[in-house]
């Protein structure tokens, strides 16, 4: 069903049950089965002629619902587009799922050349700064926890492969004051991480884009998130160091 949520949303019309089927390469019944049984509960309906569906207003009432009794503060995503202005790169609020860091929320750059990240991307917990920020917030039993779980890919060049590698970062960020990261899931992406205390979930906000415009400035990036932290009240840390 996600699938064809999303490809509604790419598509931005009614479709009929045989173009759905054949972009999302469905077998003809099992697309029939879906579209009718999402129909019959009101969350598709037709809105031009018999046989062409689109999502109904009941999607946004339910979703709604759901984010409402787990909702983002406002603050949170005030500090996200504050951030992102001053930086001028993509700035997100990142939490825990699973084994990744999921985006909360996001203010994208409006550089032609950007990362490009959406609510809901997700990145590998252990080879993002936005990741290790999290991890930074847990015990080291909890840690332990998830390092049996991750599978070490090689992502790139830099991708930490081990638990010693991570363990070494997490212990380089508390001296330095923020996580980095440098191309270890995405080529050429550099990115800067905070931890954002205080929060009834475990929070990071991060900053990335192009290695060619952010790599260098990483240690003004990370002063700026700082900033925007502490007018907050959201950081007991000090200023990064210059």
């Amino acid at each position: 069903m996600v699938d064809l949520l999303e490809y509604f949303a790419r598509r931005g019309r009614p479709a009929t049950l045989a173009e759905i089927a054949d972009e999302l390469s469905w077998p003809r019944s099992s697309t029939f089965n879906i579209v009718g049984t999402l129909a019959k509960k009101g969350y598709l309906y037709e809105p031009r002629q018999r046989g062409s569906y689109y999502p109904s207003p009941r999607w946004h009432t339910v979703t709604q619902l759901i984010s409402d009794s787990d909702p983002l503060p406002q603050t949170m995503r005030d500090l996200v587009d504050d951030v992102g202005r001053q930086t001028g790169e993509t700035t997100a609020i990142g939490s825990i799922s699973g084994l990744d860091a999921i985006f909360l929320h996001v203010c994208e750059s409006r550089h032609p050349v950007r990362y490009f990240a959406q609510v809901g991307t997700k990145v590998p917990i252990h080879a993002s700064s936005a990741g290790r920020a999290l991890l930074s917030q847990l015990t080291a039993k909890e840690r332990n926890l998830l390092y049996r779980k991750i599978v070490f890919d090689k992502f790139t060049t830099t991708t930490p492969l081990s638990i010693e590698r991570i363990e070494s970062d997490l212990a380089a960020a508390r001296e330095r004051g923020y996580h980095q990261s440098d191309s270890e899931y995405i080529p050429d992406l550099a990115g800067v991480a905070m931890e954002v205390p205080g929060q009834n979930k475990k929070l990071s906000l991060v900053v990335a884009g192009p290695t060619t415009r952010c790599l260098d400035r990483r240690p003004e990036t990370a002063r700026i998130m700082h900033a925007a932290l502490q007018s907050r009240g959201l950081t007991r840390a000090e200023a990064p160091a210059a």
